[in-house]
């Protein structure tokens, strides 16, 4: 049986291939890295099908050194001191030193902590070289010290163009597609349905080529390829190529406030076999995300769900899963507190480290307090409704506002409180402050 389109085609060097070019241009970082032999542990984070494990592939052919490749989903904490140890007895027999091994981990951010602990002494010593491949945030799903040892690099969905480019290369390049004489009326159903993910544009393309019968030249357009999706929408389904449009839209349905929707789409990932705390994790998110203060018992449910989940597994972790969507779904939306972090990191990120004001600067000692240290700290204790009216910024940025309430009952009471308290300071207390 002859191997997938997208694997048959899986580039073999930097010049085959396509997009990322912030990353493999000419002068770029990762291009730089191989020509130097000077390759940093690294986490490429980005969408599905956008190159990350041929990436990595075509650095280990490049550098000419040992590779293993480990699977999250399918591997442990023994897969990984198995090859640590292969990297280290690699290690001791060489002469010359072309470069340590690489381990490539695809979905790395299904480790657990053990599994990711167990690879810091590896990359801390130098034995191996990681190039882990995740599609979540990697802040949030890979550990600090492992996080602090790797370079991330982010890629992006291939845009139209390099998809286009993509299907021509398949065309004229693979044995298979040449035997037909495939060419393209329309191109506008495969670039769609594939959003932006070349193994699912491939595999469409040959799924697509395979239903047209006999053995004559093929000519594809919209209409058939749409039909040919629509017949096969189930087999996508169940072998998750439609993994993380389903995601997608069981947060919207969530976002959106239908329980209808959502609980629907919950069905699709559970009857796909999708991972119970993938789903758990991703409402743990939204909780916040997405209800945050409106009603700040969305949090704790979810964090409920996910502990739970994570004890009693399936088949009765579809129940919880089930309450816990519905009651997300129906629950008060607001995304201030998201908001106000976004804008007090890019507050950061322009005006650098702004000194804290000495009067709430922490004073243990006698040479700290004799230069100003904590002076004139008022103790919002000491006060009528606990609270002092003290200044908190740095001077260069007084009066910011970060956190607008959401125009909902319980942020209403949020800002009307903060209204009664800063009186016009921050604009609380009035609808100039609310985000709607």
């Amino acid at each position: 049986m002859s191997a997938p389109l997208a694997e048959r085609l899986r580039p073999q060097s930097l010049d085959e291939y396509i997009g990322q070019e912030h990353l493999i241009g000419p002068g770029a970082v990762i291009r730089k890295a191989i020509e130097s032999n000077r390759l940093p542990s690294m986490i490429l984070w980005g969408p599905p099908g956008v190159g990350k494990t041929t990436l990595a592939g075509i650095i280990a052919k490049s550098l000419k050194r040992p590779f293993h490749v480990l699977s999250a989903v399918s591997s442990g904490v023994k897969d990984v001191r198995d090859v640590i140890e292969k990297a280290r007895n690699y290690v001791g027999q060489l002469k010359e030193a072309p470069g340590n091994t690489i381990l490539f981990i695809d979905e790395i951010h299904r480790f657990s902590k053990s599994q990711q602990d167990s690879l810091l002494g590896a990359v801390e010593q130098g034995i191996i070289t990681l190039i882990g491949a995740t599609t979540e945030n990697p802040s949030f799903e890979v550990i600090s010290p492992l996080l602090s040892r790797c370079q991330v690099y982010i890629l992006k969905d291939l845009p139209k163009e390099s998809l286009e480019e993509l299907l021509q290369r398949a065309i004229s390049k693979d044995v298979e597609l040449r035997r037909r004489e495939v060419s393209f009326s329309e191109t506008n159903a495969l670039l769609r349905l594939s959003g932006g993910d070349a193994r699912k544009l491939l595999n469409l393309l040959d799924l697509v080529v395979q239903s047209v019968p006999g053995s004559g030249p093929v000519s594809i357009t919209d209409d058939y390829v749409l039909s040919v999706a629509q017949q096969n929408l189930a087999r996508y389904d169940k072998s998750g190529e439609q993994h993380y449009d389903i995601v997608s839209a069981f947060i919207k349905s969530i976002r959106g406030s239908d329980p209808n929707a959502a609980v629907y789409w919950l069905a699709r990932m559970i009857a796909g076999g999708e991972d119970p705390l993938f789903i758990a994790r991703r409402m743990l998110i939204l909780a916040s995300e997405d209800i945050g203060n409106s009603n700040p018992t969305a949090l704790v449910i979810a964090q409920t769900c996910f502990d739970a989940v994570h004890k009693i597994g399936y088949p009765e972790c579809r129940i919880i899963l089930s309450q816990t969507v519905v009651y997300l779904a129906c629950s008060v939306k607001s995304n201030a507190s998201y908001l106000a972090i976004d804008e007090a990191l890019e507050l950061v990120r322009k005006t650098g480290d702004l000194p804290v004001p000495l009067h709430i600067r922490n004073a243990p000692t006698a040479l700290l307090k004799s230069i100003g240290y904590g002076d004139g700290y008022n103790y919002d204790h000491s006060n009528k409704l606990n609270f002092a009216g003290q200044e908190f910024l740095p001077d260069e940025i007084i009066g910011t506002v970060f956190y607008r309430p959401g125009k909902n009952p319980r942020e209403q009471e949020i800002n009307n409180w903060l209204g009664l308290l800063w009186k016009d300071k921050y604009g609380y207390g009035t609808d100039s402050n609310v985000k709607e």
